[in-house]
């Protein structure tokens, strides 16, 4: 539960970019002020010094446009303005390229928001709703979507938000920098209820978060589960293991994530969250070169949930050094799990064994 606090007019700073988010606004309203004041006393001043007095004869003087001190004023009152829109626009960059770019030792986390509830899912298999665990001090990278429309999730606190989109993937990060509970909002107007699309972050010591996380779903990592789901849908059956330098009819999908991939029109492509579930919705919009396009789309029999699961599986495909490995065997499901109408299983390639477990994911 929050406490109630009193009255503030920021919120509370518990964030590691914080600091540099209200620095910049503080600044950009220092600066308004300044000119908006400025302006305003002039006017005054000038309409007050130079107003019009009865029986006075009103006089031009002819305005030498090219007099010295007529260039020099407009020099002034062009250079200050571009300057200072200039800092404005470095610092805002700045800001902007740190936020939108994760640190690469980030500890990754999946939210999917839906009306009107943040569906958060953990690595290791804890799954929350409407409620975000992480470690004080610690990065955290937010891989988020939508089953339906638009949504953005935004913690005040961190002075962070992201858009989060159906059909995309995008991301956030963050590192706490304050143990406590801090607001989750969605600041996207969603719907009838988009007000109560509410929740919250709790901040813990790296040794409660784990003590946390020990407590949760029993169901094993979200790479087990992607393993269990890409098992039920009869995956295996076409995406075979390397088996005597033999490939299924599909690509190996050992190493694929974070790969570079050619198709087959020529083009490359990087294999990221996005192209995954590309290729398993609408596997014919990227064929891979040196494959035909037998593979059916899934399209309606995978949630975003379990799309989120089974990315998290192919990207486990690592050996245990965390180096990419083609030659690991990927676990081939031969009994047909549930396919798409039309479609028509394909024979596993035969293993001389069984293939080992794959390690699970953080």
């Amino acid at each position: 539960m929050l406490e109630a606090k009193s009255f503030e007019l920021f919120p509370e700073a518990a964030s590691s970019i914080a600091g540099h988010v209200d620095a910049f606004y503080a600044f950009m309203v220092l600066v308004s002020a300044f000119f908006s004041l400025l302006i305003a006393f002039l006017v005054v001043y000038f309409a007050y010094k130079y107003r019009h007095r009865p029986g006075e004869n009103i006089v031009y003087a002819p305005y030498d446009d090219h007099s010295l001190s007529g260039m020099l004023l407009e020099v002034v009152w062009t250079a200050i303005p571009l300057g200072l829109s200039m800092i404005m626009f470095v610092w805002g960059v700045s800001i902007y390229f740190t936020e939108s770019r994760p640190p690469a030792d980030s500890l990754e986390i999946y939210v999917t928001g839906k009306q009107w509830m943040w569906k958060i899912q953990h690595m290791e298999g804890a799954r929350e709703i409407n409620e975000l665990h992480i470690p004080v001090n610690r990065n955290v990278k937010l891989t988020m979507t939508s089953e339906d429309v638009i949504h953005d999730f935004f913690v005040p606190a961190f002075r962070t938000k992201a858009d989060v989109l159906p059909g995309r993937y995008t991301t956030e990060w963050f590192r706490a920098t304050k143990v406590g509970s801090y607001h989750i909002f969605c600041a996207e107007y969603c719907g009838t209820k988009h007000s109560g699309m509410i929740g919250t972050v709790t901040v813990m010591s790296e040794s409660d978060y784990n003590k946390w996380l020990g407590e949760g779903s029993g169901e094993g990592s979200m790479a087990e589960q992607g393993q269990a789901l890409f098992n039920q849908l009869g995956c295996g059956n076409c995406h075979a293991s390397v088996v005597n330098n033999q490939n299924g009819r599909c690509p190996n999908l050992v190493g694929l994530f974070g790969s570079t991939v050619e198709l087959k029109n020529g083009q490359r492509v990087r294999a990221d969250e996005a192209y995954i579930r590309e290729s398993v919705l609408f596997p014919q919009s990227k064929i891979v070169a040196g494959f035909d396009d037998y593979m059916p789309t899934f399209k309606g029999l995978i949630t975003e949930d379990g799309m989120l699961k089974l990315i998290e599986y192919i990207r486990s495909m690592r050996n245990k050094n965390g180096v990419i490995s083609s030659a690991t065997p990927l676990p081939v499901q031969t009994t047909d799990g549930p396919r798409p109408a039309g479609s028509t299983p394909a024979k596993a390639v035969p293993a001389a064994k069984a293939a080992p477990a794959l390690p699970a994911a953080r």
